[in-house]
């Protein structure tokens, strides 16, 4: 027996006349005192089934016990609707089926919530999963993420690039995040971890002679979840050899335009915006900045020296911003709350009303020139200043503007605004371990010029690193690599890496990089980031068809739970009483 001839959503004006059989669940049952009428739903759509008792007596019986998302299977003869029946809304909106044979197939309990109710509690939308993938915005979701890796895939083999697959069992190298440790039964004490990316792999498969590498790449890392956070995800991982940073940036461009036109959506003018990282953080305070809204960030730090204000006149920087409007004690007093939530003392103000006359308790410690420096064009204003150390300052300012920006409907939702920010600094510094750490990876390449900032000067040199931001998310980063073994050895030094731990934890790469290394770049796209905007979703776990909690379990099966002693002690395990 044929289960089906036609998908639900198929069905269509020249299907009238004609005998078909349906089949999928029961997405609304109505009786109407007789006729009972069918919203019959599967993955392609909905379909009216009509059960007439004067036709089918025997249909008629089944159909007064369905409930539902019983499954049923239908079987009948396509008719046109009446004129006033059409449903425009509907593909199938025309016609329906008029049953002749009903059968269920397979009964539903009660569910725990219908799917068309809203503000279902999340922890209950993960417990009952595969109930929640039924809602057309799951559906929707997901089959827009398949859209989006398919057009990825096509493009990337038009461009000469070859998937290759990587071992997800691996060494551990240092990524930025805490790796997840496997065990191995045949060698107690040693263990593998999950890949939180390719990146070494990719590099040696450019030594390879492989030219031009790509995957749709599973990745973990065990970092606390956030909106754009999952233990395991997916990224475009990619790399080139030869390659100059335009030819990386230009692949990526392509990648996203085709996604773009492969869900019919405008795609982004190319080339995209590029900012370098200190003209990011000097106008945004941020190296993801949203571009589709001002309030840019100017310096008044050289201004404020010896300023009759000691909390301007000491500290390291002084940064403002203008909002072109007022605001009022409570939203300033509100302002100020976030900004000690970012780890700034406070937040100062002036407030310029129509008259252009100033509010402010600090007002009559500023000098005449002072204010009149920070005076906007336009009166009925408000200037909000950062006082304190330049990472402090960015990273305070930038959440008070990226706060504004939605709070007061400043950023432009039509806009799609791409940015390339590139030029980051080598290394960053590491205070709790009092060294060194690189700001990318340790694998990322050097400005020309500045290789001997390494030993000189680390904090001053540049690295060959980008990423990509898409309407303030960072979509994914890459650079241009170290191929050069004794380069790669003097960026491990000035990270604290002597030579024996080097040859320890990377002698594999080392030796590769001898062996006739290319010079090679790519770069990594995380995919749910990008799927997630493209559905206009603002948390990951909306385009993710089995997401873990905030908490990093799966409600689902119960995920994670305690494995058997004897499995641990075929391992050579203990597990350790925890605190609490």
């Amino acid at each position: 027996m044929r289960w089906r001839d036609l998908r639900a959503g198929e069905l269509r004006k020249e299907h009238v006349g004609q005998r078909l059989a349906l089949a999928g669940w029961v997405g609304r049952r109505r009786d109407h005192g007789g006729l009972v009428f069918i919203d019959l739903r599967d993955e392609s759509g909905l379909a009216q089934l009509v059960i007439n008792p004067e036709r089918t007596e025997e249909a008629a019986a089944v159909a007064h016990g369905v409930r539902n998302e019983f499954v049923v299977r239908a079987e009948g003869e396509v008719a046109a609707r009446a004129p006033e029946a059409v449903n425009p809304s509907l593909p199938t909106g025309e016609v329906e089926l008029q049953v002749d044979q009903l059968e269920i197939v397979s009964r539903s309990e009660p569910l725990p919530f219908q799917l068309d109710e809203e503000n279902v509690d999340e922890v209950t939308r993960l417990r009952y999963r595969y109930l929640d993938l039924r809602r057309e915005r799951m559906q929707r979701n997901l089959r827009l993420s398949a859209a989006v890796i398919s057009a990825i895939r096509r493009f990337m083999d038009e461009q000469g690039f070859v998937d290759v697959w990587t071992p997800n069992l691996t060494k551990a190298t240092p990524e930025g995040a805490r790796d997840f440790v496997v065990p191995v039964r045949l060698q107690p004490g040693r263990f593998f971890v999950l890949p939180q990316s390719p990146q070494l792999f990719k590099q040696i498969l450019m030594v390879a002679g492989f030219g031009r590498y790509y995957q749709i790449a599973t990745c973990f890392r065990d970092e606390d979840l956030r909106a754009d956070r999952q233990f395991e995800f997916r990224q475009l991982d990619l790399e080139l050899s030869f390659p100059t940073r335009e030819e990386v940036l230009d692949t990526l461009e392509g990648a996203v335009v085709a996604s773009f036109e492969a869900l019919g959506r405008t795609p982004p003018e190319r080339p995209f915006r590029r900012l370098t990282w200190h003209e990011a953080m000097a106008r945004y305070g941020s190296d993801k900045p949203d571009l589709r809204f001002g309030l840019e960030l100017h310096d008044l730090t050289e201004e404020t020296r010896g300023s009759e204000f000691k909390v301007f006149a000491q500290a390291p920087s002084v940064q403002y911003l203008t909002l072109p409007q007022e605001l009022s004690r409570a939203e300033l007093a509100s302002l100020e709350e976030l900004a000690k939530e970012w780890g700034g003392k406070g937040l100062a103000y002036l407030v310029f009303d129509e008259e252009d006359e100033v509010r402010s308790p600090i007002a009559k410690f500023l000098s005449a020139e002072l204010v009149d420096a920070v005076r906007p064009e336009q009166p009925g204003a408000t200037v909000l200043f950062g006082a304190d150390e330049p990472e402090t300052v960015a990273r305070v300012l930038s959440a008070v503007r990226n706060h504004l920006g939605r709070q007061l409907a400043l950023i432009d939702v039509s806009r799609d605004e791409f940015l390339w920010v590139t030029d980051f600094p080598l290394f960053e510094w590491d205070e709790d371990n009092k060294r060194w750490a690189a700001s990318h990876h340790a694998f990322t390449g050097v400005r020309p010029g500045d290789e001997d900032l390494i030993e000189s000067d680390p904090g001053q040199a540049l690295s060959r690193a980008y990423d990509l931001v898409w309407n303030g998310w960072e979509l994914g980063s890459g650079s241009i690599r170290i191929h050069d073994p004794e380069i790669q050895r003097r960026v491990f030094k000035a990270m604290g890496i002597d030579e024996a731990e080097a040859q320890e934890r990377f002698g594999f790469l080392l030796e590769v990089l001898r062996m006739g290394a290319p010079p090679h770049g790519g770069f990594a796209m995380g995919i749910e980031r990008f799927v997630a905007l493209m559905a206009g979703e603002q948390n990951i776990r909306e385009v993710v068809a089995f997401p873990k909690t905030a908490s990093g379990s799966e409600p689902m099966t119960g995920a994670p739970t305690p494995i058997a002693q004897d499995i641990l002690a075929e391992l050579g395990i203990q597990v350790l009483p925890q605190d609490g």
